[in-house]
């Protein structure tokens, strides 16, 4: 006897033996025992997950004549009777199966709607069932619109297809649809150890993962990928077997590649790619399984007590998820996914998927390693940033750091952060923290330019004007910078423009320290305020609350969220509009720009003109 693959031995019977498609037979079991029957069903979904099976089982359920022969309309098929065999066997004849992908022409589907003119012969129905319905041509689909639309009482159609899109709404209106959803993989890996089990194959349970997972939500997939694997392991399934098999990378390869990633070792990420060239494993299964467990990591970080027991990964996401920070999680967990996209217009995969791990160290701002695995040593990094000078117009030299830190003073007694010591300045006048000095160019001597056709000034880089003090900024109707000078809101300028220089706050936490206002200070507390819900979470707080800290300006920190009428995300825009709108009426006022516009026609460019 020939062998029978394990997708048609083991294909569902009954309802009851179906599996991952409950919404579906529950809808067709209270149809059938209340006797309420549609003349049309359209079943959809991908590959292998029930379409055919489905629409067997519901020809036998209306065709079953029960053990004695006397049985009607049933949810639960006898099984035993003849056309219920017969169904089975593929050989019922009042049971048609049509594939529409070979036979999608009109004249087909006009010779099986000739059939529909005559009552059964063996059962109480004539079943249609038409596959991939959607490879029908438009003539085929309107030859049968009519008869689909009003049938004789003893006929049903059942359409299925991958590709309901296709479908003419014409038809689709004519159907009671049910979409058949991609089983998950834990119900693919508990059918096939009841399988295994009744096959008497041994199989570990690392195995049988892996085979689920390879199958993406197909249970003939997932059988005919277990045959495979039967006959590669010798009658057995072993993980490093199935591994080998399905090419994919070893656990520890993607446990090391993430660990790798978090700390912002690039010598490892290329060193495991190229182990992953010599050992010939998927590239595209890498990024997979890395996408799989950065997505458990994710929800670690997000619900630290979400973790299924029965995960055999959980310990070790766990560890990953405490080690990378939850935005650098996402990021790599976007790059993973759209990075398989591009494994096929590298020069090799091999090179794609070290190009597409290194993509996230270079993404990586400098420091962040540093600051978000050791908190406590964000401090130290920003007294070294804030005892460093900070680069002025005055050529005054920098101060040389101090041997050893002094005691850290309380919040209450800290002076507004200032920078180093520089030339004498206007009393009043105040600078910003990061400030490049000035370049020195000297105008060019005016001469009576040649006779040209009318050309235009594209851009024109024009000297930074002298930056105005906080108590000097434009006060216009509306714009970023209408902002009412006061002294918390100059502290707080200060004090993240110095975080940000000494990559104290980065990512998360630099954006709620730039767009949040200073509110008011209660010896070590600080009171801040957002406007958006989404920058104040946990994770960036605690950092922000962890820099502010170590740089010896407060232990305690408090956000609301709120109207903000002053920040150092404005304050800069407003800077930077006046440094604009300075440079624009320097370029318009320049005497040689005003010969170009007189005498040759020349046009200023405004979206040109960059302060320097």
């Amino acid at each position: 006897m020939s062998y029978l693959v394990l997708a048609r031995k083991f294909r569902p019977k009954t309802f009851g033996e179906m599996v991952g498609q409950e919404h579906v037979v529950r809808a067709l079991e209270n149809a059938l025992t209340s006797q309420r029957l549609h003349h049309a069903y359209l079943f959809t979904g991908t590959r292998g997950v029930g379409k055919t099976t489905v629409s067997r089982i519901l020809a036998k359920s209306l065709n079953c004549q029960g053990p004695d022969g006397q049985g009607g309309v049933t949810a639960q098929p006898c099984g035993v009777c003849q056309a219920c065999t017969d169904i089975d066997a593929g050989r019922f004849i009042d049971y048609t199966e049509l594939d529409a992908a070979s036979n999608r022409g009109v004249d087909e589907v006009q010779g099986l709607l000739e059939q529909a003119v005559y009552k059964p012969v063996q059962g109480r129905f004539k079943v249609f069932m038409i596959d991939e319905v959607h490879m029908l041509t438009n003539t085929a689909f309107n030859a049968m619109l009519k008869t689909l639309e009003e049938p004789p009482e003893y006929l049903k159609f059942v359409l299925a297809t991958t590709d309901p899109q296709k479908v003419p709404v014409t038809v689709l209106s004519r159907c009671l649809q049910f979409n058949l959803r991609p089983m998950a993989p834990e119900t693919v890996r508990e059918h096939l150890g009841r399988v295994l089990q009744s096959e008497q194959v041994p199989a570990d349970d690392a195995s049988l993962r892996l085979l689920a997972r390879a199958a993406r939500g197909s249970m003939r997939d997932a059988l005919s990928l277990t045959d495979q694997a039967i006959a590669f392991g010798a009658g057995q399934l072993q993980e490093a077997s199935v591994r080998q098999m399905l090419g994919s990378a070893d656990r520890s390869h993607v446990l090391r590649l993430l660990q790798a990633l978090a700390e912002g070792d690039g010598c490892t990420v290329v060193d495991t790619c190229e182990e992953l060239r010599l050992q010939g494993l998927s590239a595209a299964a890498t990024l997979e399984d890395m996408a799989a467990m950065l997505q458990r990591m994710a929800v670690l970080q997000a619900v630290p007590d979400g973790g299924r027991g029965d995960d055999a990964d959980l310990a070790d996401a766990a560890r990953l998820a405490a080690a990378m920070p939850a935005d650098e999680t996402q990021l790599l967990y976007s790059i993973c996914l759209h990075g398989r996209a591009e494994l096929g217009l590298a020069p090799d995969e091999y090179a794609g998927l070290t190009m597409v791990l290194l993509r996230l160290l270079a993404f990586k701002p400098a420091g962040a390693a540093a600051e978000k695995k050791t908190p406590h040593d964000g401090g130290a990094g920003l007294s070294r940033a804030a005892q460093a000078p900070s680069p002025v117009a005055s050529p005054a030299p920098a101060p040389a750091p101090a041997p050893a830190p002094a005691p850290r003073p309380s919040a209450s007694t800290l002076p507004p952060p200032t920078p180093p010591a520089t030339a004498a300045r206007p009393e009043g006048e105040r600078l910003r923290v990061v400030e490049m000095p000035p370049v020195e160019v000297q105008a060019p001597a005016p001469v009576t330019p040649p006779h040209v056709p009318q050309q235009e000034v594209v851009a024109i880089a024009v000297r930074e004007q002298p930056e105005p003090g906080p108590r000097e900024r434009p006060q216009t109707a509306t714009g970023p910078s209408r902002l009412v000078p006061n002294e918390e809101g100059d502290l707080w300028h200060q004090t993240v423009q110095q975080l940000v220089a000494a990559e104290a706050v980065t990512a998360l936490a630099r954006e709620l320290a730039l767009q949040a206002q200073l509110v008011a200070r209660d010896g070590e507390h600080w009171m801040l305020r957002v406007e958006r819900e989404s920058l104040n979470q946990p994770g960036s707080r605690e950092r922000l609350r962890a820099a502010l800290e170590q740089a010896g300006l407060g232990t305690r920190l408090s956000v609301e969220v709120g109207t903000v009428s002053d920040s150092p995300a404005r304050r800069n825009a407003a800077f930077a509009a006046e440094k604009q709108r300075v440079a624009e009426e320097t370029v318009r006022n320049d005497s040689y720009v005003q010969s170009l516009v007189r005498d040759f026609g020349a046009k200023i460019v405004p979206s040109g003109i960059k302060p320097l």
